[in-house]
């Protein structure tokens, strides 16, 4: 019988979403859009003293940003509601009760000083403490549960565990990994080991995408599952995200931010998923660029990869200019007109700041820096340096002068309305290819129109500035 796929997004809201927080999110939000199947988001709140107000809230902001968007979750009701956590406590208590019915949970019998002690005896004897040694013979007396001591799970079968990794393959582990860890805490929260099973059981999930971290505990897993008498689902173990430096995983300290962050700073989601794809996946082939829809469709758990993926900031920009290049026309110039102030939206500054940034918030900086102050303002430099910086290589001052000279009378020339690029180009392409070097001509025309050695082409300068200044920042360059 064909199944379902329903694959989930459990974060706990301890803070902001960081880059491995997302990509295990768009992992499995792919493999459900390919399958036609359900991504569910699911809060995992039941660590209070971690959670940090606010942090649901931003979890959900960033999806939306990002595009992930989920068929149930908060505010979005389904057959498993609620899907936070905390208010699932009755579903959590009714899973306990079978497992005490079956014999394969009890309450703690020791107080945490005296499990304290335990664990400090072990280290004493440098053995791994394993709370299963202290277990009580008989249990019997211990069945009765208020609710209010803390509930542990009693391992089944002390035994090996083999499993099949979708991604990691065959993986295993001996019977050290096995112990009675609590499943619901005196609190009367459920343990992180104990509700995110009850919780994948309810809702049917299929696929358990996730990180590295958890591949240590899966024998307790598979031992709640087995006590339950229900089959796991498939797992799909990731590879970490490292750092640029490839050593160790990618941290706050290493550049990790929040997802909201790179929002604020003009990325597009579109290539926020493409880039955050290909960290761990490769569809084959030479093709790098990807929009969402192909993504589904390329999208296979066989090709995610086992090693670590580096992080890399450039290779993020790179993607995200290239996405930036399949916007239309006018959006490209709405954005940048956005993070421009209002005394510098002009739209013919469009061509010459998209050809120098890598994301939205590059404007910012543009304007920050004043790079964009010759537009606006004819270079204010003193006469002597003037007069040294519009020189090319041992051509004459006379020359140069003259040069000019002939600029701005065939520039006079041209009419007000064709005051554009090409034509401005081509008038003095006529001048400059009659000299014995075009440096002749342009290098000064550059020099007097920007006050730069280096700047944008010179022909855009003079029509995005309009010709009455471009004829008076020339004319300026040959005044005595």
């Amino acid at each position: 019988m064909d199944i379902k796929v329903t694959t989930r997004f459990a974060p706990s809201p301890t803070g902001f979403m960081h880059v491995g927080n997302l990509r295990t999110a768009l992992y499995a939000w792919l493999w459900a859009r390919k399958n036609n199947g359900i991504f569910i988001l699911r809060i995992e709140d039941t660590d209070k003293d971690r959670e940090v107000a606010g942090s649901i809230e931003h979890i959900i902001a960033t999806l939306k940003w990002i595009g992930l968007d989920f068929d149930y979750g908060p505010h979005k009701d389904g057959p498993n509601s609620p899907y936070i956590q905390s208010e699932r406590l009755d579903i959590y208590k009714k899973y306990a009760d079978i497992l005490i019915e079956k014999g394969f949970a009890y309450p703690d019998p020791f107080t945490e000083e005296e499990v304290e002690k335990f664990r400090k005896t072990a280290e004493e004897n440098k053995k791994p403490f394993l709370y299963r040694e202290h277990r009580p013979q008989n249990l019997q007396q211990f069945s009765v549960w208020d609710g209010k001591t803390p509930l542990r799970f009693k391992v089944p079968e002390i035994k090996s565990f083999k499993w099949n990794d979708l991604v990691q393959g065959d993986l295993s582990a001996g019977p050290e990994a096995l112990d009675d860890f609590i499943l619901i805490k005196g609190d009367g929260y459920p343990t992180y080991n104990f509700a995110h099973i009850v919780d994948d059981i309810e809702m049917k999930v299929t696929h358990v995408v996730r990180g590295q971290e958890f591949i240590s505990s899966t024998p307790k897993f598979l031992s709640v599952y087995e006590a339950l008498g229900v089959l796991p689902p498939f797992f799909v173990t990731t590879p970490p995200i490292l750092g640029e430096s490839g050593n160790k995983k990618l941290s706050k300290r290493d550049g990790a931010k929040d997802i909201l962050d790179y929002e604020k700073d003009g990325y597009l989601p579109e290539a926020m998923i493409n880039y955050l794809a290909f960290l761990g996946f490769n569809p084959g082939g030479e093709k790098e660029v990807y929009t969402r829809e192909e993504l589904i469709k390329v999208f296979d758990l066989s090709r995610i990869q086992h090693a670590g993926a580096k992080w890399n900031d450039d290779k993020l920009n790179w993607m995200n200019k290239e996405h930036m290049k399949l916007l239309p026309p006018k959006e490209i110039e709405k954005n940048i007109l956005e993070y421009l102030p209002p005394n510098m939206q002009n739209p013919r500054l469009i061509p010459v700041i998209f050809e120098r940034i890598m994301k939205w918030g590059n404007v910012k900086e543009m304007v920050t820096r004043g790079e964009l102050e010759l537009f606006f303002k004819a270079p204010d430099i003193q006469k002597e340096k003037f007069r040294e910086k519009i020189i090319y290589k041992n051509t004459s001052p006379e020359k140069i002068s003259n040069n000019l000279k002939l600029a701005i009378q065939a520039l006079k020339n041209l009419d007000e309305n064709n005051f554009v690029t090409e034509n401005i180009k081509s008038t003095l392409l006529l001048i400059a290819d009659n000299l014995d070097s075009r440096g002749e001509l342009l290098h000064p025309v550059r020099y007097a129109l920007s006050g730069l050695d280096r700047s944008p082409d010179p022909f855009l300068i003079a029509s995005i500035i309009g010709k009455n200044e471009t004829l008076t920042r020339l004319q300026k360059a040959i005044d005595e």
